[in-house]
């Protein structure tokens, strides 16, 4: 299976770089069975499910990992993008200037307008492969390390959008579920749901369940082979709690679907279900790489934004809609005007 089969034409003006108003996003409602597709807007979402559905969706919390400030002593301008925790201290990071930062090198973040007397020295303690370092963090002025970051921070928003960060981004790309700090970009499925949404599917019946995945940097890790086969995706924490895995249990009892909110819910629920689709509470590493081939055993219908030409993202999509229905529905998208990526609207895989 070759990489090239998931291209498709896209102008830049549909890569959204503002988000719509939470509830407000368009909707592309796809059939599997009947191979078409119908618009509507994501309020809409409870009256397209059946009650005894179960919506499964990704609480996790994006923190500010993108640290910007400078060299110390030279005062040479540095960004610093946390990835992983390692330590109470020590965290894997991605450091820009690379070639010039170092093992040695000192860096000191701070912004006097908006954290007065929050500080945090840095210091590379050794590369790592990728072009990752061990960065050792010390922070002044706040009641922890994680409260230093939240201050200085800013939003690791997605390269495509190409502008600053702003303070409304650390509550637009955050979905209003999110509970468990440690993503360093946003389950972007998440973001269409307003409270009210929430309490549309209650009302009509529809579970709401809430599971927790990670989303790690790999989450924008380009597909640098030919061949399908031979990408692989990182692996990412992920924890199935127990009043998930009953209202799963219950939903499939009575022939109700499980309706995934992203591709990052859809890769915790297929790593967690064993033969039969029964899911199992509890920690684990989603490392599955879903293409087209691939057997779902527990989710029953997709909610996910546009994705990239080429990605792993959209070739999980694909695995679960068919390929063919899956580009002719991006190509009626892009003729319809529909926004893509993080900041974009949705599809709706039934």
């Amino acid at each position: 299976m070759l990489v090239s089969d998931f291209d498709f034409e896209l102008p830049e003006h549909l890569i959204a770089q503002e988000p719509r108003p939470r509830g407000g996003a368009r909707l592309l409602v796809v059939d599997r069975a009947r191979g078409d597709w119908h618009e509507a807007t994501i309020s809409a979402l409870s009256s397209l499910l059946t009650p005894g559905d179960v919506v499964v969706a990704n609480d996790t919390r994006v923190f500010a990992a993108r640290l910007i400030g400078r060299r110390d002593p030279s005062g040479g301008a540095v960004e610093c993008f946390l990835l992983e925790r390692e330590s109470e201290t020590d965290w894997q990071a991605l450091v820009h200037p690379g070639q010039k930062l170092k093992p040695g090198t000192r860096m000191l973040f701070e912004d006097h307008a908006r954290a007065p007397g929050v500080r945090i020295r840095a210091q590379v303690l050794e590369r790592r492969f990728f072009g990752r370092r061990l960065v050792r963090l010390e922070s002044e002025g706040a009641a922890d390390l994680e409260a230093a970051v939240d201050a200085l921070g800013h939003m690791p928003l997605p390269p495509y959008i190409k502008r600053p960060d702003t303070d409304a981004d650390r509550a637009r790309y955050q979905t209003v579920f999110a509970r468990d700090r440690g993503s360093v970009a946003a389950p972007t499925a998440g973001l269409h749901f307003a409270p009210e949404t929430i309490a549309a599917l209650r009302a009509r019946g529809i579970g709401w369940s809430p599971i927790t995945l990670h989303v790690g940097y790999g989450t924008f890790k380009p597909v640098r082979v030919d061949r399908v086969e031979d990408h692989t995706v990182d692996p990412e924490r992920y924890d199935v709690p127990a009043a998930a895995v009953q209202a799963i249990a219950a939903a499939r009892q009575t022939g109700r679907r499980v309706v995934a909110v992203g591709t990052t819910t859809t890769r915790a629920l297929e790593s967690a279900a064993d033969a039969s689709g029964a899911i199992s509470a509890g920690a684990g590493v989603a490392d599955v790489f879903i293409y087209p081939g691939f057997e779902f055993r527990a989710v029953g219908a997709l909610l996910t934004n546009f994705h990239l030409p080429k990605s792993s993202l959209l070739m999980l999509v694909a695995a679960f809609a068919g390929r063919d229905l899956t580009l002719a529905a991006y190509r009626h998208a892009v003729q319809d005007g529909f926004h893509f990526y993080s900041y974009g609207d949705a599809m709706l895989i039934l």
